[in-house]
């Protein structure tokens, strides 16, 4: 039986380590590794598909993910914030009460409790009703609300509620109220102590899990053409053809079908209008030995271009050259629009502006500055949602392409998610054969 995987992000290479068969994976780009690729660059190393750490609830899952980086990795404790009103405010917001002015917390615990006693059976249609009805309209509207339609780059209530239990955790009322008082509480609690490279940024657990593929990698095979022949498939690239007795998709659900022929016009067009998100990251280097203890920073207010910063070199001190710090800005666009398009340098030096204005740099410390664009970054789920991706995995399913990872299974998948993706399938896959 031989396997052809369609892109080799961190969903293609983990389905690769567990399937150790005769497979071949097909990556369009000249390295593996999608989003989960890091830059190294005058001694500084940036994860510029977004800050990733390693985390996960799921035991096995998390064990799958260290394994292979041996000793390289580092364990460390979160220390995240939200910048709102010139204040840190502890993160989850509904755990940092106590840091916002006096009336800011008075509001957000009184509708909080107001909305737990008058109003818990209301039912959310969108992602704005569910806000309001799960932390009160002090919450919502102090945080809540414009963080999310920040990220999304989309109104809240344009959007649909299929994934906010699984990425939303609901606060209790004990913990709201320790919170007010000061009292320390901890939310999202399996993020509360993360995993990171020492060295390589996350690109060396990409690189780690490449070295055990026990097929074929070919880098820079652009897939043109996918059909099916004399019940073998046949995957077209540019110059090349390669035939497979099984086919797993981990490339974009848009991409795939551009490759297919004889797709029906429903699947297309719901396929068409899936949204989605693109990602700017600015990657900054500074003349600062340490610049804070933070690890994250998320920034709600609409008038900051980025809506998360992080500082890598607090995660490990060896992504920075000695005596310098480094911070990593993550902007949401939409491909196409008027950000997308703008010149690096002028996005940069707004970005060093806004950092500088908050107080979080001192503009002459910037030594190193770069930006890199992600085209496809978030999964985001409208109101028709469930609708389309219903007839899309219907299609999928009877035609016999296996559909794996975040923008092939077009869900907002972590990258935990993205490796218990691969192995469901992997079992799946066993169980067809059997």
């Amino acid at each position: 039986m031989t396997t052809g995987i369609l892109g080799g992000g961190l969903t293609g290479l983990c389905l690769a380590n567990l399937l150790q068969e005769d497979l071949e994976i097909l990556e369009k780009n000249s390295e593996v590794g999608g989003l989960c690729r890091s830059l190294q660059e005058d001694g500084f190393t940036f994860d510029y598909g977004g800050s990733h750490i390693i985390f996960s609830r799921d035991e096995d899952v998390l064990r799958f993910m260290l394994a292979p980086l041996g000793d390289n990795k580092f364990r460390v404790l979160r220390n995240t914030k939200i910048l709102l009103k010139g204040r840190y405010v502890k993160y989850p917001f509904e755990n940092g009460l106590a840091d916002l002015s006096k009336e800011d917390n008075y509001e957000c615990l009184y509708q909080y409790v107001y909305n737990l006693l008058n109003n818990a059976d209301l039912k959310s249609e969108n992602l704005k009703d569910w806000i309001y009805a799960t932390f009160g309209k002090g919450i919502a509207e102090m945080y809540m609300i414009p963080y999310n339609e920040k990220i999304w780059n989309m109104k809240s209530e344009s959007m649909g509620v299929d994934w906010v239990e699984r990425r939303i955790p609901k606060p209790s009322l004990e913990d709201v109220i320790k919170s007010s008082l000061g009292i320390q509480t901890e939310g999202y609690t399996h993020q509360l102590y993360f995993y990171y490279p020492q060295r390589g940024g996350i690109q060396s657990l990409v690189k780690a899990l490449e070295s055990k593929v026990s097929g074929a990698v070919t880098c820079g095979f652009h897939v043109k053409s996918i059909c099916k022949e004399d019940g073998l498939w046949q995957v077209k690239g540019e110059k090349d053809e390669k035939t497979f007795d099984q086919i797993v998709s981990t490339i974009p659900l848009k991409d795939l079908v551009e490759a297919m022929k004889d797709v029906p016009k429903e699947v297309r067009s719901a396929v068409k209008c899936l949204r989605y998100n693109s990602l700017i990251t600015v990657m900054l280097g500074l003349d600062v030995p340490r610049l804070n203890e933070i690890s994250w920073v998320y920034m709600p207010e609409a008038n900051i271009k980025a809506n998360r910063i992080s500082f890598p070199s607090n995660y490990s001190s060896y992504v920075a050259p000695s005596g310098k710090s480094s911070l990593l800005a993550e902007i949401t666009c939409n491909e196409g629009d008027d950000l997308w398009f703008r010149r690096d340098e002028e996005i940069i030096e707004e970005t060093i502006d806004d950092l500088y204005k908050l107080g979080v740099i001192d503009r002459k410390s910037v030594c190193y500055s770069q930006l890199r664009r992600s085209k496809y970054a978030y999964v985001v789920y409208d109101l028709r949602y469930a609708e389309k991706i219903s007839l899309i995995r219907q299609y999928f399913h009877n035609t016999g392409i296996h559909l794996c990872g975040r923008f092939s299974q077009f869900e907002y998948l972590n990258m935990d998610a993205c490796v218990r993706s691969a192995m469901n399938k992997v079992r799946e896959l066993a169980e067809e054969t059997v």
